[in-house]
């Protein structure tokens, strides 16, 4: 599992020119899933500690300035898209392979899962893209802030 996260002024998604899903200030996150990635992705420590680490990532200013704020200290909103593409392998030629990235059922199923135990820690607050549709994103990157989180990098004890 891999999450590209911006924080963001605003972000929004629409599909053939319809509006399905927007934000204000809070975080815009891409997540893929892989293949090594299976249907007990949600029951393992590193589901929740990557849950975690999004909510709580301290990007956000307080009242200094400084980023000590987390989304959920800040009152911010989440806009979570799936992104198969985070799995892709550039080592060869000039096409992307994808063959690192999940199957779909599966991926769509854990990309729900995501959906919904973010909307249970955050209600109000979490809105989506449209699984294997054909997106436009659209962020207004505020920092700019973009971070990277993989699973891998929680494997560990």
């Amino acid at each position: 599992m891999r999450f590209v996260v911006q924080r963001v002024a605003s972000a929004h998604v629409d599909i053939v020119g319809r509006r399905v899903a927007a934000i204000g200030p809070g975080l815009a996150v891409l997540a893929g899933f892989g293949r090594e990635d299976g249907p007990e992705l949600p029951a393992s420590r590193v589901w929740g500690v990557m849950l975690d680490k999004l909510l709580t990532l301290r990007v956000f200013p307080d009242e200094a300035g400084k980023m000590n704020l987390g989304l959920t200290d800040a009152g911010g909103e989440l806009l979570v898209v799936s992104q198969f593409t985070l799995y892709a392998d550039c080592r060869r030629g000039r096409r992307p392979s994808f063959s690192g990235a999940a199957d779909p059922d599966l991926a769509e199923g854990l990309y729900d899962r995501l959906c919904a135990d973010l909307a249970a820690r955050c209600p109000g607050r979490v809105f989506r893209g449209v699984f294997g549709a054909d997106m436009d994103v659209g962020l207004v990157n505020r920092g700019p802030v973009t971070i990277v989180l993989d699973a891998r990098d929680f494997l560990g004890g």
